[in-house]
């Protein structure tokens, strides 16, 4: 046993707070789980997974007694949920959120974090297409990374707390300054989602055409590229919404590349072609020789959790 929390809440009950609860009681990190969501229908299946000790019918219910809270709802509404539970955080109590926008849920929630309070923005680098509480599992965070993003002013002792759950999760730690944070995200995960998206979107149009002969003959780049677009869409527009700076800047860079691209298929330049493919291929090798992903076939993913 490794508890380094008495009481954690988790606010939304979605793939990440339930692979956290999951992990959380592998590793013996907490005396007890308490969860909530807005729907009675995911509160109910909460209560027959059981990963939660206790499963309430509010936020406010939810964070009493916490000393950690963790928001995991859409971006869009991290400032309703803090504005509800601000009054009802302990003092001590630390407040982190796992939303893969970091300057917009600081704004939206930090005027509601009351003084006393620790609010430790957090982004778990962890995921599937998959959502919902069925969804969760143990290992999610193993080896990946946590990226957490205090302030000047952020307390020492709950920051060390926080990087200590994280690393009992199973993920490595790091630390980044927000503004870079979005638009690190922008290009590792943002842009490339809205590019699957785009392209399944392209391949829809085509198939109504054809017949449904992309769906029948659909060959593994189309497949990867369904897989994201499968993400949850209520996160990914607020996402957008949220992100819009950065993802524009790298929509635009993509954009120029993608007009060199254009130019050499165009005229025939095989070697500019030959050698950006070339370029690209090596990233793949650094995510592979970096742990985050594996060179099995079909990358790994056959396998069941």
């Amino acid at each position: 046993m490794n508890r380094i929390y008495d009481r954690v809440a988790l606010i939304g009950l979605g793939l990440i707070a339930s692979s956290m609860a999951h992990a959380i009681r592998r590793a013996g990190l907490a005396g007890e789980i308490v969860g909530t969501a807005r729907s009675e229908e995911t509160r109910e299946t909460v209560r027959e997974l059981g990963f939660c000790d206790k499963v309430v019918d509010s936020a406010t219910q939810a964070v009493e007694g916490a000393d950690l809270v963790v928001l995991a709802v859409p971006v869009g509404v991290m400032d309703e949920i803090a504005r509800e539970i601000g009054p009802h955080l302990a003092q001590g109590t630390t407040v982190t959120d796992v939303g893969s926008v970091k300057r917009s849920v600081i704004d939206a929630v930090a005027p509601h974090i009351p003084e006393g309070v620790h609010f430790i923005p957090g982004h778990p680098l962890a995921g599937t297409e998959h959502s919902g509480p069925r969804s969760g599992f143990a290992t999610l965070f193993d080896n990946r990374w946590c990226i957490l993003l205090p302030g000047e002013t952020s307390d020492p002792d709950a920051l060390a707390r926080l990087r200590a759950f994280w690393e009992g999760l199973g993920a490595n730690v790091d630390e980044m300054d927000v503004d870079h944070h979005d638009l690190v995200l922008a290009v590792t995960s943002h842009c490339p989602h809205l590019i699957a998206y785009t392209m399944v979107g392209v391949a829809d149009d085509l198939r109504r055409v054809t017949d449904s002969e992309v769906i029948k003959y659909s060959a593994a780049g189309f497949r990867d590229f369904t897989r994201i677009a499968a993400s949850d869409p209520t996160m990914w527009r607020d996402v957008f919404l949220n992100n819009r700076e950065a993802t524009l800047e790298i929509l635009g860079r993509f954009t120029e590349e993608l007009f060199a691209l254009q130019r050499a298929i165009r005229t025939g330049d095989g070697t500019l072609l030959f050698d950006y493919f070339t370029r690209t291929r090596a990233i793949r090798r650094g995510i592979i020789e970096a742990g985050q992903d594996t060179d099995a076939p079909d990358f790994g993913r056959g396998k069941t959790k």
